[in-house]
Parts: structure tokens; C-alpha cells; sequence
């Protein structure tokens, strides 16, 4: 039947036109991506598989720096430990030296004095060998409050003048042990540290920053307070603060829940009893005469023990991380191929496909135009 109206082959050859462009848009879409899955439509299995695949890969990259820093936390301690057996050599030497019978008291009191400031050294580095503010030879990596000091933190303390409250407790840069609070009549002390108070406007803050011991208390009152109404009440807030931590730091060396490696920071200065546990030291009694001298060799020889076991433990623990670096790398190189597989675009056969549908395209407009001119034709028949 020949008709003017409904051009039946023009219709088809513009549905099918239409369904090339389409074919063409998705090419050209997944060729300028790169990528075969651009959204769940173009393969909804394909797309979960390979999210989960990206959250593993992303996860193990976060977990592989993980380790780089967990090295690197353990080799500043360790390097930090190798200046402390340095100084344990060194207070060894002259323990040895003052162990001879030549030696006079003044001798021995010059030996002693030099002993007592390397103790005092151990100490030092002891307490501020730290890794992004934490502390990594006083046995307390990251501080914090005993049950009964954590009862404080939003006390309100009753006084002259209205009332203040305990707003925080930060210890977290204060290694564990109990701090007493005394004051006088504007000042409030805590271990050797005395820090000057402050009159208080209403609905204010302030901060008490002791900073020898790490502990900072921030108080906010309710009401105008003077210097003296907050020492008042500064004076009821116990026993003082009691301060608990673990020296165990726990990495996070994989992508899921569970993939942790603990690694334990000891303490080690130099006269704790958890620590290199040895004597205090004093410069007229250290090494007096032979019986001390040789004291001071043996307790000398079980801190290099100590410490010799303690930096095998750091040592053993850079190993393993650097182990799982290693495993960490060939996991997210692995993942990261077969993520690859599922979701990035096959450049070659993609080309092949445009190029196809660029013939059906060109063949498909020449037919319409063509179907087109073939209800002209009819015409004809009406002249």
C-alpha cells in the first residue's frame, strides 16, 4: 500500500537510527570515562563487586601507612633507647674505673657527680621522647583518668561568689600516676608546678595548663568568681588526679575490623621500679668504695639487660611491620587488577564498537533520507 500520511519505512529507519545513538552515547561515555561501569545500570553485579573491592583497596593503602608510621613511632623510640644504653656504657665505665684501689674519695666523689647527671640524662630523655604528643619511654603512651578522678569532670564546686565546674580533665600527655592539688590563697600547685589563678567573669572559662606533669584543668563558672572563691573551691576537689595508661600502642594494619598488631613501649627510666630499676644515685655515695663500685657494675649490667630486651621487642616489632608493609602492597597491587578487570573499560573493543555503530549511524541517516524521498514518489500518481 502506498500512503502519504504514515511513512512506515521513514519510522523504522528512525527507530533503529535512534537505537544506534543510543549504542554510540555509551561508547563514547565509557571510552572518555575509561571506565566499562559508569552506573549500576550498566552492570549492577559488576558495580557491587567492585565497590567492595575499592573499600578493601583503600582500606589496605590507609592500612599500609599505618605501618610506615608504626616504624616510625618504633624507631624514634628505639633510637631514643640507643642514647640511654650509650649512657649505661658510659656510667658502666666509671663504675669499673672507680673500682680500682687507686682511686681517693675526691676521685670517687668527681665519678659519682658525673653518674648522678647521666642517671639525670636518662631520665630526661626518658620523659620527652615522644611521637606526636605521645609518650614513648615513660611506660604511659596516652594518659587517662582512674575512675575516681573521672567522677570530677562536671563536679560543681560550691563556693564564695557562685558556683565553678569542672568542665574537662585532659591527661592525656600525663604519664600515670596520682598528682596532689594543694593551693594557697591565689595560686593551685600540682607536683612542683604552681600556676597563678584568675578572677572569672560570669559564664567564663579558664584554663589550668600544668605543664611538667600534663594534666589541664578547665574550669567554667556560672557566676563572677574571684581568684580566691575558685581556690576556695579548687580546695574541695579531692585527693588530687590519678592518672592510669597503657604503654601498649594497637595499630590498625588492615582493611577490616580486627587486623590490629600491638606493639608495647616499656618504660625505661632510670630509677623506677618498672623502668631500668636502679638506685638513685648520689655523688658522695654513689661509688664511695669498692663494695658500692661493684654494686653500681652489677645493677648496671641488669639495666642493659632490661634494655637490651626491650629494644629486641621494638626491634622484632619493625620486622613484622615491615613484613606487613610487604604483604600490604601485593594485596592492594592484586586487588587493585582484579577491580580493574570488573570495572575499567576494554579501550580496543570499545573502539571497535564506535566504529561500527559510526557505519550504522552514516547508513542509517542515508536510509531515512532515502525513505524520506520514497513517499515523494506517490505523487506521481495524482498528475
Amino acid at each position: 500500500m502506498s500512503s502519504i500520511v504514515t511513512n512506515v519505512g521513514a519510522l523504522n529507519a528512525q527507530r533503529n537510527l535512534s537505537n544506534t545513538s543510543l549504542k554510540m552515547g555509551k561508547v563514547l561515555e565509557k571510552l572518555s570515562s575509561g571506565y566499562r561501569i559508569n552506573r549500576a545500570a550498566d552492570d549492577a553485579a559488576g558495580l557491587g563487586i567492585s565497590e567492595k573491592m575499592r573499600s578493601q583497596i583503600r582500606g589496605n593503602s590507609q592500612a599500609l601507612r599505618n605501618a610506615q608510621d608504626g616504624i616510625s613511632m618504633i624507631q624514634t623510640a628505639e633510637g631514643a633507647m640507643d642514647e640511654i644504653h650509650s649512657i649505661l656504657q658510659r656510667a658502666r665505665e666509671l663504675s669499673v674505673q672507680a673500682a680500682n684501689g687507686s682511686m681517693d674519695a675526691s676521685a670517687r666523689t668527681s665519678i659519682g657527680t658525673e653518674m648522678v647527671a647521666l642517671q639525670a640524662e636518662i631520665d630526661r630523655i626518658a620523659g620527652v621522647t615522644q611521637f606526636n604528643g605521645s609518650q614513648l619511654l615513660n611506660g604511659t603512651l596516652v594518659g587517662s583518668l582512674d575512675a575516681a578522678s573521672a567522677t570530677e569532670v562536671g563536679t560543681v564546686l560550691s563556693g564564695a561568689g557562685g558556683d565553678a565546674t569542672v568542665a574537662a580533665l585532659d591527661v592525656s600527655r600525663a604519664q600515670a600516676g596520682t598528682y596532689a592539688i594543694t593551693s594557697t590563697a591565689t595560686t593551685i600547685t600540682m607536683g612542683t608546678e604552681t600556676i597563678a589563678l584568675n578572677d572569672m567573669a560570669a559564664n567564663s572559662t579558664q584554663v589550668l595548663n600544668f605543664a611538667q606533669t600534663g594534666v589541664t584543668i578547665t574550669l567554667v563558672s556560672g557566676a563572677a568568681k574571684s581568684a580566691a572563691n575558685i581556690n576556695t573551691d579548687i580546695g574541695d576537689f579531692g585527693a588530687g588526679v590519678t592518672v592510669t595508661g597503657s604503654g601498649s600502642a594497637v595499630f590498625q594494619v588492615g582493611a577490616n575490623v580486627g587486623n590490629t598488631m600491638s606493639v608495647a613501649f616499656s618504660d625505661v627510666r632510670a630509677t623506677q621500679a618498672t623502668g631500668l630499676n636502679l638506685t638513685s644515685w648520689v655523688a658522695n655515695t654513689a661509688v664511695q668504695d669498692l663494695t658500692a663500685a661493684n654494686a653500681r657494675i652489677t645493677e648496671i649490667d641488669t639495666a642493659i639487660t632490661t634494655l637490651n630486651t626491650r629494644r629486641s621487642n621494638l626491634g622484632a616489632a619493625q620486622n613484622r611491620l615491615e613484613h606487613t608493609i610487604s604483604s600490604l602492597g601485593v594485596s592492594v597491587e592484586n586487588l587493585t587488577a582484579s577491580e580493574s578487570r570488573i570495572r575499567d573499560a576494554d579501550v580496543a573493543d570499545l573502539s571497535s564498537k564506535m566504529v561500527s555503530n559510526q557505519i550504522l549511524q552514516q547508513a542509517g541517516t542515508a536510509v531515512l533520507a532515502q525513505a524520506n524521498q520514497a513517499s515523494q514518489s506517490v505523487l506521481s500518481l495524482l498528475r
